[in-house]
């Protein structure tokens, strides 16, 4: 606690004051005091308004979003951080969309009948070759975990070359009670299912069958055939190498896959998280033949800054950078009833409070911002975290002049908080002042409630911290003013049960948006402490994103 009242008094005496005068006089306070609830209230309603159609990357609806985004920064007065002196940092994507009826999987043995698989019910593909039909004959090597972990000392494709080939891996991490070994219950990147395709492809493989298992993915079937019935988007200029089937596979026919290589499937997951695990070539090809539709686009990343004094005078810049996605699900044409995935809380919720906090920000006099805050309302969150992956590849700023990434998604406006999960704040050596910051606005930190479902990968924040900006998002626990936590835990798995990702995600007038405030005037004082902080925040020491910081910093 001296370590942080230090701090503090350091960061008064930076806004011109002694720490004699009452904090309530700081342009910290000024700032703060400003975030309203009912402005927040009011960004939302619009956001989520059925004339935005879902705000789909792309589409009419998602335009209108950015363009609305880009109005509310100008109006209240920021430097446009995009392209060519505009708000908007425009971003390339290919939708493709598979074509059921003319795409198809069958699985050929040396002996034995081909067993032809059914699109949705068996398996689901994505061309990330980006062409509107691929085909394929290739053999397929089974590699246990797809994980090359040498932090770990665990390498899947040992001793095999898999280029040209067809690799199988299961979802999620080697399994592991230690902390110390891919993080015990916790998943890591390891585990999520874009590694795994990320990493087949870097070892040349032509295609990836995930093996999805319901208790080892965290989520069911329905959820990863439903994520892929429709337009899957893939940035157009990503130069990384693709894949021309990147697939998931029902267990159901894994087991028959390993029945036709001789292989029992129960024996060979338990040898795949054992060290000694070799991966082996089955004797069993894919042969396949997927079709797409291809749309090429464009979709913008809002961005906005105030620029810091020290980058005014030429001096390196330790900005803090807030985020939120603005793009959802869009409509179905030609649905009767409600057909438009509004997404009022995931995530109008987030971009209404960065607008306040923009807002608010723009409060403090520009003598008082030693460093820039930049604030970005990014696009194709949906579609695996394309926009954020863009902005952190074209920053506004240098990656290494950015010091920390705070990150707004999902936050539901049902009351004021008493818990928060920073999950990934306690990897950067800025967690002291999170916790400090946490206790004075009356805010217990939780631990992530599921490490095993990975979800510090699963939001903006990680694109960030891929690049190397230390990076988190702030998440409600189940705590609220004048409920206890049963209420709470019951509002969370109704509305991710009934409206998460469902056409009733809409605005609900009676929604409390005290809370969301709360939150904005946590993340300004969090904000205000990293551009006053004398040193930047960096990662702790063998986090696997202090490389990442570190080359970003040569």
């Amino acid at each position: 606690m001296t370590k942080y009242w230090t701090m503090t008094a350091l960061l008064l005496m930076a806004a011109g004051m002694s720490t004699g005068k009452a904090l309530s006089q700081s342009p910290l306070s000024t700032a703060e005091k400003s975030v309203s609830s009912d402005r927040i209230r009011e960004q939302d309603k619009f956001l989520s308004d059925d004339q935005l159609e879902g705000r789909y990357p792309g589409l009419r609806g998602g335009e209108l979003a950015a363009q609305y985004i880009a109005t509310q920064f100008a109006l209240e007065g920021l430097t446009p951080a995009g392209d060519n002196g505009t708000f908007f940092q425009q971003v390339n994507f290919v939708g493709m969309k598979v074509k059921p009826a003319e795409t198809s999987f069958t699985l050929e043995s040396e002996k034995g009948k081909p067993v032809l698989l059914k699109f949705g019910d068996d398996f689901v593909v994505t061309n990330q070759t980006l062409t509107p039909v691929t085909t394929i004959d290739a053999p397929i090597v089974f590699v246990g975990y797809g994980a090359t972990a040498p932090e770990f000392n665990w390498d899947d494709y040992a001793g095999v070359d898999v280029k040209g080939k067809i690799i199988l891996c299961i979802v999620g991490d080697p399994p592991s009670d230690d902390p110390k070994f891919f993080a015990g219950k916790a998943l890591t990147y390891y585990g999520r299912w874009t590694y795994k395709f990320e990493q087949a492809a870097r070892k040349g493989a032509v295609g990836a069958l995930i093996i999805h298992r319901t208790d080892l993915a965290s989520y069911g079937w329905d959820v990863v055939k439903n994520s892929n019935s429709g337009e899957r988007t893939a940035l157009r200029d990503d130069a990384n190498p693709r894949l021309q089937a990147a697939s998931w596979i029902h267990l159901d026919v894994a087991r028959k896959l390993f029945a036709m290589s001789g292989l029992d499937l129960d024996k060979e997951f338990a040898a795949a998280g054992q060290r000694g695990f070799h991966a082996v070539e089955l004797p069993v090809r894919l042969k396949a033949t997927v079709t797409s539709t291809v749309r090429p686009f464009q979709s913008p990343n809002v961005v906005a800054m105030l620029p810091g004094q020290n980058k005014a005078s030429g001096k390196p810049d330790q900005a803090v950078l807030y985020t939120a996605h603005y793009d959802h699900l869009g409509f179905v044409p030609g649905m009767p009833g409600d057909n438009i995935y509004n997404g009022a809380a995931d995530n109008g919720t987030g971009v209404a409070m960065i607008l306040e906090m923009a807002r608010a920000w723009k409060q403090v006099p520009p003598s008082d911002l030693p460093h820039s805050v930049i604030v970005a309302a990014v696009t194709a969150e949906e579609q695996g975290l394309l926009g954020s992956e863009y902005l952190g590849q074209h920053p506004p700023v240098p990656v290494s002049q950015i010091a920390l990434d705070i990150n707004y998604d999902m936050l539901l406006p049902i009351g004021v908080q008493q818990e928060i999960n920073v999950n990934g704040a306690q990897r950067t050596t800025f967690y002291p002042e999170v916790q400090a910051t946490a206790k004075r606005f009356d805010l217990a930190i939780v631990p992530d409630p599921r490490p095993e479902a990975g979800s510090y990968y699963r939001s903006d924040h990680f694109s960030l911290s891929r690049v190397g900006i230390p990076a988190f998002s702030i998440d409600a626990g189940t705590l609220y003013e004048g409920h206890d936590h049963a209420w709470g835990a019951a509002q969370e798995k109704s509305f991710n049960e009934n409206h998460y990702h469902n056409f009733s995600d809409n605005f609900d007038p009676q929604w409390d948006f005290k809370g969301d405030a709360k939150l904005v005037r946590f993340g300004i004082d969090l904000g205000w402490q990293v551009i006053h902080a004398p040193h930047t925040v960096e990662w702790k020491a063998g986090d696997e994103f202090e490389a990442a910081r570190k080359a970003s910093e040569k």
